[in-house]
């Protein structure tokens, strides 16, 4: 019999289409002409693309039982980052492909792989109401 893949969280359907809204939110914000924002400093966005992938594999973490599942997910961030950058390059006119983007966003996707070494990988489980035994 094969371990399930996500964590036993209470209203888990909710949590994986929370988590696959994020995943769609970065591929089109990273794919639409960028809003007119104030200038950042040179390189300035790495931080930006860094705290998105953390951000996604942080909580991919709280979704996924650690083992291949998780390192799936965390292969396919890594993917989806390369995978943007060379479509920006090529099909859009606002955007250019950015090798160091998409290691930026690697570090981020590693990183926030991480937490599910530490305390912080069952916070979600840990937030749940727990049930009254009767």
């Amino acid at each position: 019999m094969s371990r399930p893949l996500f964590k036993p969280l209470r209203h888990l359907p909710f949590w994986i289409a929370l988590w696959a809204l994020a995943v769609m939110g970065v591929i089109v914000v990273c794919l639409i002409p960028p809003p007119p924002l104030p200038s950042l400093p040179e390189n300035g966005d790495k931080a930006e693309h860094f705290i998105a992938y953390f951000l996604l594999s942080a909580s991919a973490v709280q979704l996924f039982r650690r083992g291949r599942a998780l390192l799936a997910v965390a292969l396919a961030l890594v993917a989806m980052g390369v995978c943007i950058e060379l479509a920006q390059g090529a099909l859009t006119d606002t955007r250019s492909a950015d090798p160091f983007d998409a290691l930026a966003n690697t570090i981020g996707v590693a990183i926030g792989l991480a937490t599910a070494f530490t305390p912080l990988r069952d916070l979600l489980l840990r937030l749940q109401p727990r049930h009254k035994v009767s």
